[in-house]
């Protein structure tokens, strides 16, 4: 159970975004096409709910990245607003985006480009909440937050080096409760990891969201793990949402190209709702991989639609108002 902060909002603020649009302007490449607009989001209206995980499914260049950026506060919408509990956001500085930071955070696909090998597990999990003046007695606060993904006072001094794959991630996920986040968005965040720490993973954010009433917004291209997790899911292709409803609707009735074209890459879908799961079912972690290696990494994403690789040290660090090195 992780500590309650004042973020400055309700606990069941929802994050939302309504008719957000946005486009780039091409500075580089062909010279012929310098200087052309290139449209990535069209009109997409999307909510997350504190006690909700809704997956987000596209193929790549479906403008997933950018409009993680977007709920991120990474980038502000060339249209369109996005809003937490009816606020609208404006991409500000960084003392008064504190309070957003500390309500909404984020998951990266890839744990080993944001957690610094020199840094402790304390000191990963505690460095936000120095950045974004979380109040409160941190040392509770990290101790509360790893517990709520499975990891012991144990892992307190342990380096990145030290973990496996799957408790990277947990890591990762610690990190971001820590600052009392209520909705975490997670890019591809189970995409480097073998069925078993998958699994392990999933079960952690799915207990999150019933237990803890944490929302997620869950990026993925495998529908396997969107029905696994979500309740809910949305289909992104060419920067508009195509297809949405319930996850098991998705993967058995799917009423949109783009779904189908996704589920007939993976024809044999194995899907256990951690919903449905019994507490004795919750995953544990010996501390190593299944094969007693230190656990696989997954290859950062990008969106093919800008090239703009959203699972990045710089990412995670203007997340939780850490300036890049």
């Amino acid at each position: 159970m992780t500590a309650a902060v004042a973020t400055g909002f309700a606990a069941d603020a929802a994050l939302a975004a309504t008719g957000v649009k946005h486009h780039y302007v091409r500075t580089t490449g062909n010279p012929f096409r310098a200087g052309k607009r290139l449209d990535v989001l069209d009109g997409v209206d999307l909510e997350i709910v504190p006690g909700e995980a809704v997956g987000i499914v596209g193929r790549s260049g479906s403008g997933k990245s950018t409009l993680l950026r977007v709920l991120l506060g990474l980038e502000a919408p060339s249209e369109g607003t996005v809003t937490v509990g009816g606020v609208p956001l404006a991409v500000s500085t960084v003392r008064r985006m504190r309070p957003f930071r500390r309500h909404v955070q984020y998951i990266p696909q890839e744990p080993a480009s944001t957690l610094d090998p020199r840094m402790t597990v304390y000191q990963l999990v505690s460095d936000p909440l120095t950045r974004l003046d979380v109040p409160g007695d941190h040392r509770e606060r990290v101790l509360a937050a790893l517990g709520a993904v499975h990891l012991g006072a144990e892992f307190l001094d342990r380096k990145p080096s030290e973990l496996s794959g799957g408790q990277a991630q947990r890591v990762a996920i610690a990190r971001a409760l820590a600052t009392g986040a209520r909705i975490l968005l997670a890019d591809e965040p189970v995409s480097g990891l073998d069925r078993p720490l998958r699994d392990e993973v999933l079960t952690v954010l799915g207990d999150l969201v019933r237990d803890e009433g944490v929302g997620v917004g869950f990026v993925s291209h495998d529908l396997e793990a969107v029905g696994i997790l979500c309740s809910r899911a949305v289909v992104l292709s060419g920067g508009r949402i195509v297809e949405e409803g319930p996850s098991i609707d998705l993967l058995t009735n799917p009423q949109h190209e783009a779904t189908r074209t996704i589920l007939a890459a993976r024809p044999e879908l194995r899907i256990d709702p951690v919903s449905a799961r019994t507490d004795g079912d919750d995953a544990t972690d010996d501390g190593r991989g299944d094969d007693g290696s230190a656990g696989p990494y997954g290859a950062a994403g990008t969106d093919d639609a800008t090239g703009d690789d959203v699972v990045s040290a710089a990412t995670h660090d203007a997340a939780v108002a850490r300036p890049a090195s």
